[in-house]
């Protein structure tokens, strides 16, 4: 089994926001997993970002053509990497997916869309050159929002990982519903100061298990134990 994890809008570096979870994973069950590289989020040869959806969808699908068919995957997806992971459609190497504080977007839902139903929306500027990011956040203010249960070196080092990301990563409507008749665990996460509760938990609805952990947004860094733990009975 391998795991594959697909980060979040406005962020780079997935690697560096999964570790905690992956070197825990690797350490009581032997299993390695890695992030996707996410074009839109300048994770390109370029460093600068590149294409939208569309592509992000295709680089998860490159990753998970590279998958030994016979151990299969299991694909982890972190708020708008629920997004992604719809739009990469059905892929025969996937066993199971785990949405955390994500979204389960029905065909013709795009990024923008969802987001609009917030009750009080993370403020997004448009750089006015096909990009979009946070605005208004410092180190402080971003950490008290994102990572409001992490120490202050780790919403430090989380800020310095903020990035611009392509705008058509948000307007472009899914046209698939990768989510659909796939075994997948939603983790909302009850304390999280980004993504609502109530958001968090209609997406949930629509997946075929969910729990709910007291944590912030970021769980596989701030809670990787209780990462691990939902990890580990999918793998039983």
């Amino acid at each position: 089994m391998e795991l594959l994890f697909v980060h979040g809008a406005l962020v780079r570096d997935g690697a560096w926001w999964w570790q905690p979870t992956a070197d825990l994973l690797l350490e009581t069950t032997g299993i390695r997993s890695r992030a996707i590289a996410l074009p839109s989020c300048g994770e390109t040869a370029s460093g600068s970002p590149e294409g939208g959806l569309v592509e992000d969808a295709a680089a998860l699908r490159r990753a998970l053509d590279a998958v030994d068919p016979d151990a299969g995957a299991i694909v982890v997806g972190h708020s708008y990497g629920g997004t992604v992971i719809a739009e990469a459609g059905h892929h025969p190497a996937v066993r199971h997916l785990v949405l955390v504080s994500s979204y389960l977007p029905a065909v013709g839902q795009a990024q923008a869309a969802i987001m609009s139903g917030e009750s009080d929306p993370v403020t997004i500027a448009d750089h006015g050159d096909g990009t979009l990011g946070v605005s208004g956040y410092d180190a402080d203010s971003f950490g008290a929002r994102f990572l409001q249960d992490a120490d202050t070196a780790t919403q430090q080092a989380a800020w310095e990982r903020v990035t611009a990301q392509s705008a058509a990563a948000f307007v472009t409507p899914t046209t698939e519903a990768g989510w659909q008749d796939v075994d997948s665990t939603a983790i909302v996460c009850g304390d999280d100061r980004s993504t609502s509760v109530a958001l968090q938990r209609e997406h949930a609805a629509r997946a075929t298990r969910s729990v709910e952990l007291p944590t912030g947004h970021h769980p596989f860094i701030t809670r990787p134990d209780l990462v691990v733990e939902q990890l580990t009975g999918l793998l039983g």
